[in-house]
């Protein structure tokens, strides 16, 4: 068996048309157009980061693959289990019937695994499904089927000892890791009382150095934060004091890890608001675990907690999901929901304002995202994508205009992450920046890179109003032009007036070769919202779940509904797009309305 973990080859973009996030063949699916390659060189502290990194991994994957090296993981022995933290994600029973079944159905994919056997020892059917295979996600519907899940489950966990006993990158990699722990933490003491002695002590040694190794290097800065609270529920779970000693230097370095990781708004450093909602859930468990213990939740951890709640109110939109932006999906109700629930304002309505660079809008019945700040860079951008300016629109608990819904969890749909794949302005087709891709790539991860992105927003009330106007530089490497954003969100007649405004550089002094540059203004939509092009050729009749009417008017010359695809969660299903597109001078400003308004309202853009 490979030490990296069995797993199939990670799909390509093959079959994706990376220009516009479409699947070639579909009606009106438009002639595939290159994006610009990637410029690496631009992207500040990339070779000191590539440089550093081929340093120093190559150090510890040949210092944690000597033979002996679990030997430095045992510390004091555990016996027993002091704590049972509880996991505050709502989970669904159906996949731990499915194991008990023999029938592993992960990250899209499934495994057939023989009576009595197990998928430690077999091929996975694609990178995705190894991880969740590996960091347990399965093992919560499955302590859900009462003693005989508690005992399948501990027969698996025993088995994977068995089999991954030995540090390997893959298996016992950070990320991987720190979920692992969690699952385990919430599940070991219910599995120890099904288990034999020798079952129990061999279960609490390997939760143990696990746990151990989540505290040492390598794991990088942008899920220290993560791994450390890991770490700490880790710790609350071991008795003795073996868990002591491992909570206790976790929670040590969780106070200045926090401190990088949650912003004062409440938004998480990679902006991307699915990954604060997870640190919040974790947060939590560990909350619960350190009150079982009758141990005070260190005033850090507190901090973090009320912080990200805080966010969490802004970001989650009226359907009761998150706004998708960064990398980060919507997750679903019952989640959001569950990270809610300790929340005293949690019944109020939903505030305006801006969290994590992600500002919003709102009227009754309008409620608009829009993000106002560049892509997080560095090691926080393995998750980024290009999108200054983009969109998300709901109208009543409708969510109709969004973007790809890309996460990590697609790693197949990277073209996902660029430009044309979101609600936003692009000009020739481009992508302003790319995942870094090939050695770098496997080296430093798929952070984004490419010439940085100047993001400037502003945002005002009125009488019955509000406006909002959003600016950035990213298209004036390649054409010396800016784009500048207004809304103006009549909050009386619940209607959105918009006007895009693509203008020379204001002191560029360097020449621009083309005369015009093709734009294209998309609005994807949301699975399921249906899309009529009226007789004008300037409207479109949109109607999500709950069947009510809104027209999107604009006065672009070239307007169209198109095929589009949306990930959700990890899965990428068909949708639509509108795109209205045109010719923007370089030496001039171009002007393009639209408005959003509800079905019934008459009037032209404006």
């Amino acid at each position: 068996m490979s030490p990296l973990g069995p797993f199939a080859p990670r799909g390509s973009d093959a079959g994706l048309d990376v220009a516009s996030g479409q699947i070639p063949g579909l009606p009106g699916a438009p002639v595939r157009t290159p994006v610009r390659a990637g410029d690496t060189t631009a992207a500040p502290g990339l070779w000191p980061a590539i440089a550093g990194r081929l340093a120093t991994r190559q150090l510890w994957i040949e210092l944690y693959g000597l033979p002996g090296y679990g030997l430095t993981l045992k510390g004091r022995k555990v016996s027993a289990f002091a704590a049972t933290p509880r996991d505050f994600r709502p989970h669904d029973p159906a996949p731990g019937r499915n194991v008990l079944a023999g029938r592993f159905m992960l990250a899209g994919a499934a495994m057939e695994v023989e009576p009595s056997g197990d998928p430690w020892n077999r091929p996975s059917p694609s990178r995705p499904f190894a991880v969740e295979l590996h960091a347990f996600a399965w093992l919560p519907g499955l302590m859900a089927q009462g003693d005989r899940g508690a005992r399948e489950a501990l027969r698996l966990t025993l088995a994977w000892t068995n089999a991954f006993a030995r540090w390997s990158p893959f298996a016992w990699g950070p990320e991987i890791l720190a979920r692992r722990v969690v699952n385990l933490a919430c599940a070991a003491r219910r599995m120890g009382a099904v288990a034999t002695e020798t079952e129990r002590l061999i279960l609490a040694d390997s939760l143990a150095r696990q746990t151990r190794q989540l505290l040492r290097p390598p794991g990088g800065l942008a899920s220290r934060a993560e791994r450390l609270t890991a770490a700490a529920i880790g710790g609350c779970v071991l008795a003795g004091p073996a868990g002591q000693g491992l909570r206790r230097r976790a929670l040590s370095a969780l106070d200045g890890a926090l401190k990088t990781t949650v912003q004062d708004d409440g938004g998480h450093a990679s902006r991307s608001p699915e990954a604060g909602l997870e640190l919040l859930l974790d947060l939590l468990t560990l909350d619960d675990a350190l009150s079982q213990l009758s141990e005070p939740t260190p005033e850090g951890v507190s901090a973090g907690i009320a912080r990200l709640t805080k966010g969490l109110r802004v970001l989650t939109l009226p359907d009761g999901r998150l706004a998708s932006f960064q990398g980060g999906g919507a997750s679903s109700a019952e989640r959001v929901a569950a990270a809610r629930a300790h929340d005293e304002e949690g019944a109020e309505p939903s505030p305006v304002g801006k969290v994590g660079g992600l500002t919003r809008i709102a009227s009754p019945l309008l409620t608009v995202m829009a993000d106002t700040a560049s892509p997080a860079a560095g090691a926080w951008g393995a998750s980024a994508c290009a999108q200054p300016l983009a969109l998300e629109i709901a109208c009543g608990k409708d969510r109709l205009v969004t973007g790809s819904g890309w996460t990590p969890a697609a790693t197949d749909r990277q073209a996902l992450r660029l430009t044309p794949a979101h609600s936003t302005l692009t000009l020739g087709e481009r992508s302003l920046n790319e995942p870094l891709s090939g050695w770098k790539g496997d080296l430093l991860g798929p952070r984004l890179v490419g010439p940085p992105i100047h993001v400037t927003a502003d945002r005002r009330e009125g009488e019955g109003a509000v406006w909002l106007e959003m600016e950035h530089d990213g298209w004036t490497e390649l054409f010396g032009l800016n784009h500048q954003r207004r809304l103006y969100l009549d909050q009386r007649l619940d209607e959105l007036r918009a006007e895009e405004r693509v203008f020379p550089t204001p002191g560029r002094k360097e020449m621009v070769r083309q005369i015009a540059a093709p734009y294209a203004i998309r609005f994807h939509l949301e699975p399921g919202v249906q899309a009529s092009l009226a007789r004008d050729r300037r409207s479109i009749l949109l109607r999500g779940a709950s069947g009510r009417g809104w027209w999107f008017r604009t006065d672009g010359p070239d307007v169209a509904v198109e095929p589009s695809v949306h990930v959700d969660a990890g899965l990428t299903r068909r949708s639509l797009q509108i795109v209205v597109r045109g010719s923007a001078r370089t030496d001039s400003e171009t002007k393009i309305r639209w408005k959003l308004s509800p079905a019934g309202a008459s009037g032209d853009p404006g």
